[in-house]
């Protein structure tokens, strides 16, 4: 899952916020990491974090224990726990959330089931992501052309 999206590039070179594969990692693992956390890491331990696999129980697991070891070790303490959904919405290909439905028809767009069924679960995690109320939604736009969803 190696991927960063074009709609990053502009803080991903220098990985000043925290990419969109780490933080599908991050709800993948139930880990609530603040980008004060983040900004403490080094460089080398930001891409450890890109790098590391986080799909199989034992990696999610492995990908959960490094992350809190990491924040102990800066803070003394640990990072708040994520819910972790058993069936989350990026997996779920037979409806799309409503959140993405309303910010594309706010931008007079509408997906089809059939596109959002052809993308990847870390692409549907971005919409939904850039789709939340609490999320400025700059990049909603962005990543629905990066997607193929729109000309």
């Amino acid at each position: 899952m190696l991927q960063f999206f074009e709609f990053e590039a502009d803080f991903v070179a220098a990985l000043r916020c925290i990419p969109m594969q780490v933080r599908y990692k991050l709800d993948t693992c139930g880990i609530k990491l603040k980008l004060q956390h983040w900004h403490s890491f080094s460089t080398i331990q930001r891409q450890k974090l890109i790098d590391l696999p986080c799909e199989t129980n034992k990696e999610i697991q492995d990908y959960r224990e490094n992350l809190r070891s990491q924040v102990f070790e800066y803070f003394n303490t640990y990072p708040s726990d994520l819910p972790i959904d058993n069936e989350p919405a990026w997996m779920q290909i037979e409806v799309i959330p409503i959140s993405v439905v309303q910010h594309a028809q706010e931008l007079n767009f509408a997906i089809a089931i059939t596109q959002w069924q052809s993308l990847t679960p870390l692409q549907r995690f971005a919409l939904i992501k850039l789709s939340n109320s609490n999320h400025e939604n700059n990049n909603f736009l962005p990543a629905l052309q990066e997607f193929g969803l729109i000309p």
